[in-house]
C-alpha cells in the first residue's frame, strides 16, 4: 500500500471540520475492506478549543502525541489500519478499521495511560462496505478540487508568486459523456471571457480542449472559479481536469 494523507476542510453537520486522511488506502480499499471489516474510533473532548470548535496551538502538541500513541499501540497489537481523523465541535476522532476485537481495551490501555485529564469514549462496529471511509473521510470530486488548488497555490508561493496579480490561467477539460454539446458549452465559456486553446486526448483516448482566462489565482478566487466550472462542464457531458499557470512575482 502507497501511504500518503491528505487534510482539508468540510462542513460537517453545521460545524467546520478538518479532516485528515489516509489517502493511499483507496488504491486498495476492496482487499482492505474483506481484511479489516470493523470500523472502530476514539473521541476525544479538547480541553481549549479555539473558537471555531477546532484544535488550538497551546492543545495541538499534546493531541498530535496521543495520536503518536495510538499509532505505536495500533502497530504493537496489529490490529488493524488507521484510516483517518475528524476535528470538529470541539472533538477529535481517531477512526480505524480492524480486523477483530478481542484485544481492543488492551490497545486503548496502552494508548491512553498518559491521558486521564482527557475525556475519552470510544467504540466499534461492522462496516464491510467502508462507509465511513468512503462517505466522512474520503472528499467528494469538488473537495478534491479544492485540495488541488491549494497544494498549487502553496507551490507557487513557494516561489514567491504575488497570487493577487492577475495572469493566465489555463483549464483542461475531458468529455467524459461524449462531446454532443461540444459547441454550446464552448460559447458558454466564451461568453464568460474563456479563450479555447488546443484540443487534447487522455491516455484513454478520451478527448477534450484546453482554455484559458485572465484571473488571479489565490486561494478563495480560485476555488471559486474551478467550482463554478466543475458544475458548468458537467451540466455539458465534461469534466474539469486542473489548471496551471505561470509565476508572477510582484
Amino acid at each position: 500500500m502507497q501511504e500518503y494523507w491528505e487534510l482539508y476542510m468540510k462542513n460537517l453537520e453545521g460545524h467546520p471540520a478538518s479532516i485528515q486522511f489516509n489517502a493511499g488506502i483507496s488504491m486498495d480499499i476492496e482487499e482492505f475492506k474483506y481484511t479489516y471489516p470493523i470500523v472502530a474510533f476514539v473521541k476525544v473532548k479538547l480541553k481549549e478549543p479555539n473558537e471555531h470548535g477546532m484544535l488550538s496551538k497551546d492543545e495541538e502538541p499534546e493531541i498530535l502525541f496521543m495520536e503518536d500513541k495510538l499509532e505505536a499501540s495500533l502497530i504493537k497489537f496489529r490490529i488493524g489500519k488507521y484510516v483517518g481523523r475528524v476535528i470538529s465541535d470541539g472533538y477529535v476522532t481517531f477512526l480505524y478499521y480492524v480486523q477483530f476485537t478481542y484485544n481492543w481495551q488492551d490497545f486503548l490501555a496502552f494508548a491512553l495511560d498518559e491521558f486521564e485529564s482527557y475525556e475519552i469514549i470510544n467504540g466499534y462496529q461492522e462496516d464491510r462496505e467502508w462507509d465511513y471511509f468512503q462517505k466522512l473521510l474520503y472528499p467528494s470530486p469538488k473537495e478534491w478540487q479544492l485540495i488541488q488548488n491549494h497544494k498549487v497555490c502553496d507551490v507557487l508561493k513557494t516561489k514567491e508568486d504575488n497570487l493577487h496579480l492577475a495572469r493566465a490561467i489555463e483549464h483542461k477539460l475531458f468529455f467524459s459523456n461524449g462531446d454532443e454539446k461540444k459547441d454550446e458549452l464552448i460559447l458558454k465559456l466564451d461568453a464568460q471571457g474563456f479563450k479555447i486553446q488546443s484540443e487534447i486526448e487522455n491516455e484513454e483516448g478520451i478527448k477534450g480542449f484546453k482554455f484559458y482566462r485572465i484571473d488571479k489565482p489565490f486561494y478563495h478566487n480560485i476555488d471559486e472559479l474551478t467550482l463554478y466550472l466543475i458544475d458548468l462542464l458537467e451540466e455539458h457531458g465534461a469534466s474539469y481536469d486542473g489548471w496551471e499557470t505561470s509565476v508572477v512575482k510582484s
